[in-house]
């Protein structure tokens, strides 16, 4: 049974890594988030009843046309109350595992919601906005996120395939030089206008313009072919996610996953600081370590 598993799970991170024309190299692909999430994500994949592409028509989503519609109210907070008070920012603490290694690349953010109901702080700054975002069920997540002149996001794929990524433009350069590229297909954002794109494939950001980028960033639940797999994916996308929820000030909620990213992240430091003094040395130890749990697993199960 156990070489079932394995030959499963072997089976699920080569599609993982196969799926799309960008690919990380071998062994960066190997450590990726991606591929212990393969399994999860294969499920999702198998039951999506939307297409296996990068990008998608909006149109096919005709619930998130309130959000277009009421672009210029969404874009007033976003501008007003955020940007212009500046609300809209780095995380102070280590308190946002998922968008972490963004913020020294001058990425910044304003939670609206998060997997769960909307955050105080977002409540007393963005009424109107919140009012359309909880009048759409399928909106999970919510947040108003800038990218500054020069600013770039690396090259990556979001972890749980069970939604899909929607973007509006808010407040952009109206320009070529401020685009997203999901597996090598570019897209610039431009004001009042929408994309959907599937966050599990390799996907990169930059703005060389001298403009900021102000969008609103939401995650929609994936549509699913079956009643059943709808439910699962509802409830894992639930179970996971929300314990990635990270506050924008006192008294917001922050996930499970959130108040220990600190302490991981002190090992992070101490694997920084030993790739800094000798990188063979640290791969060796990195991949024992890999190889070590996997094998544990592999012989325990």
């Amino acid at each position: 049974m156990r070489w079932v598993v394995l030959l499963l799970f072997a089976a699920c991170a080569a599609y993982t890594h196969w799926r799309g024309k960008v690919r990380h190299g071998f062994f960066r692909q190997l450590s990726d988030h991606s591929t212990f999430m393969s399994p999860m994500n294969s499920f999702v994949y198998l039951f999506s009843s939307v297409p296996s592409t990068p990008y998608l028509a909006p149109s096919m989503f005709p619930d998130l046309a309130p959000i277009r519609a009421q672009w210029k109210t969404i874009r007033a907070e976003a501008i007003v109350s955020l940007h212009e008070a500046s609300k809209i920012q780095a995380v102070e603490k280590y308190n946002d595992i998922g968008f972490n290694s963004f913020f020294r690349r001058g990425w910044r953010r304003f939670y609206l919601k998060w997997y769960d109901r909307p955050h105080p702080s977002a409540v007393a700054v963005c009424p109107k906005t919140l009012a359309i975002l909880q009048g759409i069920p399928s909106v999970k997540a919510a947040m108003f996120a800038m990218l500054p002149p020069g600013g770039t996001l690396t090259l990556h794929r979001d972890p749980y395939a069970g939604s899909l990524r929607y973007h509006l433009g808010l407040d952009t350069p109206n320009d070529d030089g401020c685009a997203i590229v999901v597996d090598g297909e570019r897209y610039s954002w431009r004001d009042g206008e929408d994309v959907v794109f599937d966050e599990t494939y390799l996907h990169w950001a930059e703005n060389t313009t001298q403009k900021d980028r102000i969008i609103l960033f939401c995650d929609i639940e994936r549509p699913m072919r079956f009643r059943w797999t709808q439910a699962v994916n509802h409830a894992m996308g639930v179970f996971l996610m929300r314990a990635a929820a990270s506050p924008n000030e006192a008294g917001d909620r922050t996930g499970g996953l959130n108040r220990a990213f600190k302490y991981l992240y002190q090992v992070r430091l101490v694997g920084k600081r030993l790739k800094a003094w000798d990188r063979t040395v640290y791969y060796v130890i990195k991949w024992a370590l890999f190889g070590g749990i996997a094998l544990a697993l592999f012989w325990r199960y």
